[in-house]
């Protein structure tokens, strides 16, 4: 039989943290996930959340790397170095900041660097293609650069087992979320937009995939008509003085990766600025003004999720949905969604504890948790292949060998063939500010 082990319970505090598609900034959390014992409820504690700013120099070299994707392997492997050194300098600002010590308060560190390329669906593409993803942010930098031991290449890790490697969050979501009558959905709006659905009383039944752009195209558009000093359209502001031209959402919303069936993930391949210039020069044309086309655009965005909700939603639709992301401030888009699921009930995903752009940094810390634990996570449906397995690799810091001995006497005995993905989570009260 296996030990019970309620001597050896688990205890480990992590950092998350992602770096999205907006390359906005370095998305942080600091979390305490403590378990009595293997068949005992995982309970997650979220300590701290921040948000570093991606230094201008290096946001403009990666963006321009992609959307001209030409490059040499001298400047990728100066781009990866550079990245997991904004990762670490990210980490260690965090921790001063919030008067933590990375040597004694942080067992693990883990998330998603800057992707840099994103080809799930080849079919999209021409050329011969096969799937394939990038990201970057050296994890060897960021465990050198703060003695804690990081995890990384979760995407790569979840396409080597036969799915497409985003959005990754519906185990999470669906551990936070589930509820026994409700169907819910959580949705982010990055850069790339993304939804978990959660039918009701199911917890291992979720699935998730992008639906498109978030706010990459609002984002380029807003830098293409203000020459890069404003990066983004606050509160909607822009978008909300200009007149939506319908028959160019409608254009957009015709092209192949809004038509194709899920599972499927995208990104600034597919959505690029390039994408959203061209949009907004086709309605220059027309004599629209720079407000008419971040309007235009933002819908492009608010209708494609709509959309999604009405094809690939639960029956009998969804009750609630838990809006992240930074996209969820616009209210040009959330409006809109009012008005397409009236019958929806739609609040920030702050309503359970968890700020707005903290939530796919808590993924990765629940990631990097399991992964070093040596759990599979929830495997969602509707994809491509259903084998569980870990996602992550993992690189050594000062720190190893202590939290590699904690969590063997958590184990203990436990026979590896009763290892089950969690499906019991308990979200203690955030002592987040």
């Amino acid at each position: 039989m296996p030990s019970a082990l309620n001597d050896s319970p688990l205890s480990l505090k992590v950092i998350g943290h992602n770096a999205g598609t907006s390359m906005d900034g370095v998305d942080l959390v600091h979390v305490h996930f403590t378990q009595n014992s293997p068949t005992a409820p995982l309970k997650m504690q979220l300590l701290h959340y921040g948000e570093y700013p991606m230094p201008k120099k290096l946001k403009q070299r990666v963006m321009k790397l992609i959307k001209e994707n030409t490059t040499t392997p001298e400047e990728l492997a100066i781009v990866n170095i550079q990245l997991g050194e904004v990762i670490a300098d990210a980490v260690n600002w965090f921790a001063e900041k919030n008067n933590f010590n990375t040597a004694t308060d942080v067992d693990l560190i883990g998330g998603q660097g800057q992707t840099i390329w994103h080809l799930p669906l080849p079919e999209l593409f021409e050329g011969n293609q096969s799937p394939a993803h990038l990201d970057m942010a050296e994890i060897a930098i960021i465990a050198a650069n703060t003695g804690v031991t990081s995890l990384g290449n979760f995407r790569v890790s979840d396409m080597a087992l036969g799915r497409q490697g985003c959005p990754l969050f519906a185990a999470l979501d669906s551990l936070l979320l589930n509820h026994p009558t409700l169907n819910r959905a959580v949705q982010n709006i990055g850069g790339i937009a993304n939804f978990s659905i959660l039918p009701k009383g199911a917890i291992e039944e979720c699935y998730d995939f992008d639906t498109g752009p978030g706010n990459v195209f609002i984002d380029a558009a807003v830098r293409y008509f203000t020459d890069g000093q404003q990066e983004y359209d606050k509160n909607g502001a822009m978008g909300q003085k200009g007149k939506v031209d319908q028959s160019v959402v409608d254009k957009v919303l015709q092209g192949p990766y809004f038509l194709h069936d899920i599972p499927k993930t995208t990104g600034r391949e597919t959505f690029g600025d390039r994408m959203a210039e061209d949009i907004c020069d086709e309605m220059l044309a027309r004599g629209a003004t720079p407000e008419d086309c971040v309007a235009t655009i933002t819908r492009i965005t608010a209708k494609s999720l709509a959309d999604a909700y009405e094809r690939w939603g639960p029956p009998g639709g969804v009750d609630e949905i838990y809006m992240g992301g930074g996209g969820s401030h616009n209210p040009n888009i959330i409006n809109y969604l009012k008005e397409r699921l009236p019958n929806t009930r739609i609040v920030p995903i702050s309503e359970i504890g968890i700020p707005i752009g903290a939530k796919e940094a808590l993924g990765f810390a629940l990631l990097t948790l399991e992964c070093f634990v040596g759990r599979p996570m929830i495997v969602p449906k509707k994809t491509e292949s259903d084998r569980p397995g870990l996602v992550g690799q993992i690189q050594p810091g000062r720190n190893m060998h202590r939290i590699r001995q904690h969590v063997a006497k958590f184990w203990g005995d436990f026979p590896e063939e009763q290892v089950k993905c969690t499906t019991e989570m308990i979200l203690l009260p955030s002592l987040c500010e």
